[in-house]
């Protein structure tokens, strides 16, 4: 991956398979066992968040109440605020958008989370030298 690229980050029932199979080159990695709290931890490890993107986190809508932030929403939020040790912007997608934008991220990597509408997508950022 290079900065920019987006990873998409999803739950059980996220169309994975077909969605790295549309455009991802077919990349897909399944973390089972894992929920987007525990994987994001894991991946923000490995690399830095976009900061020349005004929200390099997005996260999919709860269908009919695009404000709503559900508490894998906050969860993620707080995992990423403090892999970066500032607040993080995050934005939303309404739930075909964000399909589209999945189609279009470097890879897809789909968690055992349970709760619904813990899809996310994560733009890299510029690792820097000594990072």
């Amino acid at each position: 991956m290079g900065h920019g690229d987006d990873l998409a980050l999803v739950d059980r029932n996220f169309p994975a398979a077909s969605t790295a199979l549309a455009t991802c080159s077919g990349r897909l990695v399944r973390l089972e066992g894992a929920g987007c709290t525990e994987a994001a931890e894991a991946i923000l490890s490995l690399f830095p968040l976009d900061s020349f993107v005004e929200a390099p986190l997005v996260h999919m809508q709860v269908v009919g109440e695009p404000q709503t932030r559900l508490a894998v929403h906050r969860d993620l939020q707080a995992v990423a605020d403090r892999a970066e040790g500032i607040p993080v912007a995050m934005a939303s997608l309404e739930r075909h958008a964000f399909y589209e934008a999945a189609r279009k991220a470097f890879a897809v990597v789909q968690t055992s989370e349970e709760r619904a509408y813990g899809c996310f997508l994560l733009r890299k950022g510029v690792i820097f030298s000594g990072q």
